[in-house]
């Protein structure tokens, strides 16, 4: 899912930087009023096995890279799609400075797909299910989702960038990511059921009540 350098033109890398600018100005100004020191060294911890799960990889045809991405369980972790956004930045940046995994043209690009977009549609659509359905199946859906609409956003940016057609570009990304989702949904709980068992108090979804 990561997009390097040279498959996106710069005119459409700055849009894509000033959505980030502005995202990362709110995500700024959430992280002042909700990290503490508790939380602190969680978010650090989330960003390096999140910076490990990204590193395994494999290449798409007519896309970019296969990989689990991990912007719902921060957001479902924190509440926030913020602490997504803030871990992505970090995390894709020095990928893209250090191992030469995506770009730093197409950094803003990547942070919007997997942090951004990702950390929203993983947190609104736990939170329009974990009452129906029940806080763990609705993390692994979103997951899932989050996952999916990740990848779909990273094919339809590379189809108006001229880089692959739109309807082979969709359809690849797509193919890997459903079942790359699975597997996220299942870490995804697996993350969570162990902070809730152990560390209770890191999970800001406890304030939510509601279904378990």
């Amino acid at each position: 899912m990561h997009i390097p350098d040279g498959f996106i033109p710069i005119t459409q890398c700055i849009i894509y930087y000033i959505i980030l600018i502005v995202a990362l100005y709110f995500s700024v100004k959430w992280a002042r009023s909700n990290l503490d020191e508790k939380r602190i060294p969680l978010l650090a911890v989330l960003a390096a096995g999140i910076f490990a799960i990204m590193s395994m990889n494999m290449p798409i045809p007519f896309g970019t890279s296969g990989h689990m991405v991990g912007g719902a369980l921060v957001a479902i972790v924190f509440l926030a799609p913020e602490a997504a956004v803030l871990v992505f930045t970090v995390v894709l940046l020095i990928q893209a400075l250090i191992f030469g995994d995506g770009g730093i043209t197409a950094l803003a690009t990547n942070v919007l797909n997997m942090g951004v977009i990702g950390g929203f549609v993983g947190l609104y659509t736990f939170k329009g299910l974990y009452k129906k359905i029940g806080k763990y199946p609705a993390a692994g859906v979103a997951a899932w989702l989050a996952t999916v609409i990740a990848a779909l956003a990273a094919a339809i940016e590379m189809g108006i960038a001229g880089t692959f057609p739109m309807n082979i570009g969709i359809p690849s990304m797509l193919l890997y990511h459903l079942f790359i989702g699975i597997i996220e949904a299942v870490l995804t709980v697996i993350v969570l059921a162990a902070l809730d068992k152990f560390r209770p108090d890191l999970l800001c979804w406890n304030k939510l009540g509601g279904s378990e």
